[in-house]
Order: C-alpha cells, then structure tokens, then sequence
C-alpha cells in the first residue's frame, strides 16, 4: 500500500508553510499528498457560526484555496483534501497512521509554542505510529540547498535510533544531501560504572574514543545501504540538545528519535526532542521507534 504524506492544516501560516514544506517532499519521494484541516463546530454568537453546515463549508473552501495554490506549484502532483469534523489529536493521530509522515506547522520560540507543537502538537507526537515533521512559518524551498545538512542525533547502544537514522539517510539521499551524525556525551557518575563497562572504555581507550565507535557502529549498515550519502560523524561533549543546537544553523532538517510518554499530567515527549522542538529555526523531524 503506498501510503500518503499528510499535512494537518488549521489556516495559520505556519500549517501552509508546513503544507509547502509537504507537498516538496511528496514530489521527491513520488507519493501522494493528503491535506487533512480538522475542525469542530462553534457557536460563537460574535461570529455568528452557528450554522454547522456553514462552518463546514467554510473550512472547506479555506483548505482548497491551500491546495490550490500548491497544484498550481506542482501540477502532477496528487493531491487529496479532507475537512473531518473532530477531536484535532484524534484526527490526526489516526491521519498519521496511514501515512509515510505527518507535517505540521509549529510556532517555535516562546514560552507557548503554538497550537500544533502544544498540547495538540505533544499529544500527537506521543501517539503517532509515524514520524511528526514540524515546519516554521518562514521555511522556503530555498534552504533545502546543497550545503545544508540532515542532522540527526543518536544515542545509546548502536541498534538504537534505528529508524531516525533510517528517516535521515532516505530523506538525505532524496535531496543529494549530506547526513551529520551527532552523538553527545557527558561525563557520568563514578557509580554509573559496571565492571563490564569499565572494561568496554579501557578497551576503547577511553570515553570519546567509545562514543565514536558506537556512532560508527550505528551508522555502518546505513552507509552501506545509502552509499552515496556523505556522512560527517560528529562527537561532541555536551548535552545532546545543546551540541544538536549548535549545529542547526547549517541544517535544512533536524532529525530526533522519539522518547515520549504519558504521565498523570498528560503527554510528554523527551527533553532533546522538546528542546530541538522549541528552537531549532530549520523543520524538525520526530521519528518514533520502529
């Protein structure tokens, strides 16, 4: 089954840069793209939307106005709408089931990031089956330019992160783009260390040394399966938000490994997600475990 790529409209400028960004992305992999523009009916009386009927044909008209403009862009690209009327999470929860990935638009700097990267934005991450690509409102075809990389950030034993791993090189390889690795490390606890890993540092000579051979590690069967894709390993002391921070001023897209979860105060995602989430300027990516 070829499945979509999807992008969750709401009429704001963010969602139509991230329907852009969307539509770019569905010529280069040659799939479909789904517009899905959730809405519930209102009965604001100083708007004067009590007709649902109304309602529904007027978020109608406003998503095929967007898709409009990006036929026009792209004319043989196929393009669906749909205008579900709905809970937003649900709705595009079950959207990004069915889907290659979801895009969605995102505010980004502040203390409140916008509907979609709020409680909406997080809700969605955490149940979604697929990768949650999040776009800013000034993203532009031209920065998905030669010279502007895919980074992606890995952590853990090398089997890790498999499938952001996977989701970078794919997209890297579409675009003729090089893939920079990022693998942080921090210095942890004496009683962090275990006999036996005190014994894999001193075979690797050292903590660096371990983290870039478990970077390569995790990267050998992506280089082989892309062997095209430039790769620059990148391993640096830090914490990981701040080391991927630090280089997304070259990055055209920055790619995440999911590590969400739900607590007795609602979703939470990860604290490298999060903040990459928050203010990375470039689309950023979060790919759940395969």
């Amino acid at each position: 089954m070829t499945r979509p790529i999807t992008a969750g409209i709401d009429g704001s400028e963010e969602s139509l840069a991230a329907l852009s960004w969307a539509a770019r992305e569905a010529v280069r992999r040659d799939l479909p793209l789904r517009v899905v523009h959730a809405w519930r009916f209102q009965t604001h009386d100083a708007l004067d939307t009590g007709d649902r009927a109304a309602q529904e044909r007027w978020v109608r008209e406003a998503a095929e106005e967007a898709v409009r403009a990006v036929r026009e862009r792209h004319g043989g690209l196929d393009v669906t709408t749909d205008v579900p009327e709905g809970d937003a999470v649900e709705t595009l929860t079950a959207a990004a089931a069915g889907a290659e990935m979801l895009v969605l638009g995102s505010r980004g700097h502040g203390r409140l990031m916008g509907f979609l990267v709020g409680s909406v934005g997080q809700q969605v991450i955490v149940d979604a089956e697929r990768p949650v690509v999040f776009v800013r409102a000034g993203d532009k075809a031209s920065d998905e330019v030669a010279g502007h990389e895919v980074v992606v950030g890995h952590e853990g034993d090398p089997e890790d992160g498999a499938a952001a791993l996977g989701f970078a090189f794919e997209t890297a390889a579409r675009r003729g783009a090089t893939v920079r690795a990022v693998r942080a490390w921090t210095l942890p606890p004496v009683f962090a260390y275990s006999p036996s890993s005190l014994q894999l540092l001193d075979e690797a000579g050292g903590l660096e040394p371990f983290e870039r051979k478990n970077l390569a590690a995790a990267l050998a069967p992506w280089r082989e399966r892309f062997p095209d894709v430039h790769v620059v390993e990148h391993v640096e002391m830090g914490s990981a938000g701040q080391v991927l921070l630090s280089v997304s001023g070259t990055a055209q897209l920055m790619v995440v490994g999911r590590r969400a979860r739900r607590s007795a105060v609602g979703a939470r995602i990860g604290s490298v997600a999060g903040g990459v989430l928050h203010h990375a300027d470039c689309p950023v990516a979060v790919v759940p475990p395969a």
